[in-house]
């Protein structure tokens, strides 16, 4: 049976998302067909408001409808507290926590030589002036940056862990940081975005210095 084209599109775009197979594309294709003309419409809006209106915080790189989030323009927030996270989702899973109030830094991904990403395509060298900015800030108070490694526990994240201990270790001054690691309160293997809030919580209270 060959279905109409626009059907056949549909389940194809739809089949390109993470987590859906064609089974449930084409599930989730009949179901639009079923929806209220003006509800489809307003999800089309919707998408397009999300890359024509969405972009990429100019501080943090996380995800904004400004050149600078929401989290980064709060002055009430710790500026000696950075945290270092893979993707913009943890940003989400974290805040959910409610146990943390410093700002973040998002790499864009981590390290992953099977996938041909390494440490050039990643936000390092971002994340150090980011780091030497705040550090002077902090440094005529007498204090120092505490970077929190909250990179996901698998065999990538801790690469790229370890791989930023080293740079940041030996690009900036001795004592202006202190570099912790998230607590193993996460499952190895697991993702930041879709860890509980109890969970993230006790991670961010049990951190160590790395």
């Amino acid at each position: 049976m060959r279905l109409p084209a626009p059907i056949t599109h549909a389940v194809e775009l739809l089949q390109s998302l993470p987590g859906i197979g064609p089974r449930s594309a084409e599930r989730l294709t009949y179901f639009l067909l079923r929806m209220p003309q003006d509800r489809v419409l307003d999800l089309a809006e919707s998408l397009r408001r999300l890359k024509s209106e969405i972009q990429t915080c100019q501080e943090c790189f996380n995800f904004s409808e400004d050149s600078r989030c929401t989290i980064c323009q709060d002055s009430r927030r710790d500026r000696g507290l950075l945290m270092v996270v893979e993707e913009p989702l943890d940003v989400v899973a974290v805040e959910k926590s409610g146990k943390y109030a410093g700002f973040y830094h998002v790499l864009g991904g981590v390290i992953d030589p099977v996938r041909g990403i390494g440490a050039g395509e990643l936000r390092v060298n971002e994340l150090i002036g980011r780091i030497r900015e705040n550090w002077g800030r902090q440094g005529d108070q007498g204090g120092a940056i505490e970077v929190i490694m909250a990179t996901n526990p698998s065999t990538e994240g801790e690469t790229t862990a370890a791989y930023l201990k080293k740079i940041l270790q030996e690009q900036l001054p001795s004592g202006s940081i202190t570099i912790t690691r998230i607590a193993r309160g996460l499952p190895v293997g697991g993702d930041l975005e879709y860890a509980d809030p109890v969970t993230l919580s006790r991670s961010l209270e049990g951190r160590r210095e790395y």
